[in-house]
């Protein structure tokens, strides 16, 4: 027991600072892309072919990045002749209304803004969430768990997930929504009791990421619930997630 107590008082306090600072994140971490349309050639469409997901959007009059659908890979900015892409370290994305994740230009993009007032008042205190893999790869999966490490705490802004939708007061989706997981995810939403939200964690859950168009996939959790927030990558970051949870439960502004 003596060594125990030791080894944490050498360790100290481990968990983040976060909201109160700027979190530390890694040199290769993709964030905020930013377009600069004016250095965009009307004729030039290299972004568009090289995106996988169909996420860049090229036309005579502006490039536009889709956050819902860009997996995040760089490959837009990689082959832009003219650096009109880059991607900033800018780790807030999240947007309640779908279209807010439409990126063009290189000015600030809309923060997600805050649960209703009337929803608020009953979960500013204590929020409980039920996550649901509707067909994930488990990497988003993952993410959400590393928010109940150390580091991260989530427990500490009055957060946490729960087992039974029943005992839930809204979903984090992840995933493009399977065709078998279909029912399920609409038996555990309608299984929450109401009021309720429900939250898209990453590309797939938005969008279908890079399954959209599948046969087997719904194409996003929009197409079987109402969202009331969109928390895009592949997979978004922890900090990326716990930022849109903290606006999402007016914790931070």
């Amino acid at each position: 027991m003596v060594d125990i107590l030791k080894a944490r008082i050498v360790q100290g306090y481990r968990t983040g600072a976060f909201p109160k600072s700027t979190p530390s994140l890694p040199d290769r971490f993709r964030g905020m892309p930013s377009v600069d349309c004016a250095k965009c050639g009307s004729d030039c469409s290299r972004c568009v072919a090289a995106c996988p997901v169909g996420a860049a959007i090229h036309t005579s009059v502006e490039t536009v990045i889709d956050l819902g659908r860009c997996i995040f890979c760089g490959a837009c900015e990689q082959v832009c002749p003219s650096r009109a892409i880059t991607f900033s370290s800018e780790y807030r994305l999240s947007a309640c209304r779908r279209e807010d994740l439409r990126r063009t230009g290189t000015g600030t993009a809309p923060a997600a803004a805050r649960l209703d007032d009337a929803r608020l008042r009953l979960f500013r205190r204590s929020v409980r969430l039920r996550q649901v893999s509707a067909g994930g790869c488990n990497a988003c999966e993952a993410d959400i768990n590393v928010l109940n490490t150390l580091t991260y705490d989530l427990s500490r802004f009055g957060i946490s997930f729960v087992a039974s939708p029943r005992h839930a007061d809204g979903l984090v989706v992840t995933g493009p929504v399977t065709q078998n997981m279909a029912l399920a995810l609409n038996k555990t939403y309608e299984a929450v009791p109401a009021p309720k939200f429900v939250i898209a964690v990453g590309a797939c859950a938005i969008s279908g990421g890079m399954f959209a168009g599948h046969g087997q996939v719904r194409g996003g959790v929009a197409e079987s619930l109402t969202v009331d927030l969109h928390i895009p990558g592949c997979p978004p970051h922890p900090y990326t997630i716990l930022d849109g949870f903290l606006r999402f439960f007016g914790r931070i502004k």
